[in-house]
């Protein structure tokens, strides 16, 4: 029992009242099945966190995560198995010791089953978006009112924290605390991945082939572009994984007019002798991958054959075959001037790594974005190599991407769907 709560036994009969929001004990989802994490995993993730505490001289971290995709639940997720979608985020809270206390979403049936997801024991809800009044009132029973308190982004691409709202809560609740922006502060945790992560990692890669194959199977005249993002991500959801994006356009292959996929699929229906350019990414248990290949709704132009086999294919396995531990991503840039070396324009990006989802270091066409500690290539380090290469004239593009966990002796590629112009 936490501060409020109502046990169910007391709560039955008065459920019409705001004690639902309250109630817990309840023998409601007993029979729900969730996948997670060990409980060894669960404790090196806790420890790892409150080093880095200590390190940083932070007495409590809260550790957000939204359902965006640059969030992907974040740190708040990585500790708590959570996955938010009431908000812009949900909070882990991590005291200098012992276990994080999860503060989400609604109370009432919506706890009770995130308790059945979570292995923390303590789950708050958040007062219908009052979460800084949650925080505050813990952070007090643990007599740390005059702590200094870290805040991890919500989104570590765009930078942004928790909203301002919850910040004033925090700060007029906490008048005596230390209130610090910590950033990506779980990076260094996530981009190398475990053995159980990486798990995960090559589950999501299943899914995602699956889904292109899903996505093949219907490709025909008459199909709108967001039918194929239905199929696809129904064979991501059947399988147990959520969907992060669906990236699907379509063009004449005899007078295109796009360089990469729309990232809302429309209604536009496909007919005979269009090409279908996409990028797809999808996730298990908190892990992402993405891929991306061109489908052809009958035989493709000698000119675009061409394009794939002698262009496409042949300057990402050179860029590929530099993802071995212990090469740098310069190495990986440097294979990628073959496109420039026959002619082709591109996309500035060709690779980025994933930590739940897409996250720096990011290998452009002419320079490389990474800390100084991150230039070479680490084993247990996931890489999306995804060059998009653009005609000379503008008009037409091909996104070709694969998804690799990075080893010692070479990588793996999860996602394993053949390199090949699909001709449906």
């Amino acid at each position: 029992m936490t501060p409020g709560d109502v046990d169910f036994k007391d709560a039955v009969g008065k459920m019409h009242t705001e004690v639902f929001g309250r109630v817990t004990n309840t023998p409601w989802y007993s029979d729900a099945v969730y996948e997670r994490f060990s409980d060894a995993e669960y404790q090196r993730r806790f420890n790892a966190t409150q080093e880095k505490m200590k390190r940083l001289g932070l007495d409590v971290l809260i550790a957000s995560g939204g359902p965006n995709h640059w969030s992907w639940g974040g740190g708040m997720r990585w500790l708590s198995n959570h996955w938010e979608w009431h908000g812009m985020s949900a909070y882990a809270v991590v005291p200098p010791e012992g276990e994080p206390v999860l503060i989400c979403g609604p109370g009432g049936a919506h706890r009770e089953a995130v308790r059945r997801a979570t292995p923390l024991k303590d789950v708050r809800h958040s007062r219908w978006g009052h979460s800084g009044d949650v925080i505050v009132e813990l952070i007090e029973e643990w007599g740390l009112a005059d702590a200094t308190i870290g805040m991890s982004c919500v989104d570590p691409v765009y930078g942004h924290h928790l909203p301002v709202d919850e910040w004033e809560r925090l700060r007029d609740g906490l008048p005596e605390a230390t209130l610090e922006r910590v950033g990506d502060f779980f990076h260094e945790l996530v981009h190398k991945k475990s053995p159980e992560e990486i798990e995960c990692v090559r589950k999501a890669g299943q899914l995602m082939d699956q889904a292109f194959y899903a996505m093949s199977a219907i490709a025909r005249p008459g199909v709108t572009e967001y039918q194929l993002a239905a199929a696809a991500t129904h064979a991501v959801m059947d399988g147990g994984g959520q969907t992060d994006f669906n990236i699907i356009g379509s063009t004449p292959m005899n007078d295109p007019g796009m360089v990469f996929g729309n990232p809302w699929p429309s209604s536009r229906r496909l007919e005979k002798g269009d090409i279908i350019i996409n990028e797809l990414a999808c996730g298990y248990n908190g892990y992402s991958v993405q891929l991306g290949t061109p489908i052809c709704i009958g035989e493709p132009p000698a000119w675009i054959r061409d394009f794939f086999d002698e262009v496409v294919v042949p300057g990402f396995d050179l860029m590929a075959q530099q993802l071995v531990g212990g090469n740098t991503w310069d190495d990986v840039m440097k294979a990628g001037a073959f496109f420039r070396e026959k002619g082709y324009d591109s996309r500035s990006l060709y690779l980025h790594c994933i930590d739940f989802v897409s996250h720096p270091p990011h290998v452009m066409v002419d320079h490389v974005v990474a800390g100084d500690d991150e230039l070479d290539l680490e084993a247990g380090t996931v890489a999306m190599l995804e060059p998009t290469i653009i005609t000379p004239d503008g008009l037409f593009g091909i996104f070709f991407g694969r998804t690799f966990v990075l080893a010692d002796g070479g990588h793996e590629q999860v996602t394993k769907f053949p390199h090949e112009l699909i001709v449906v």
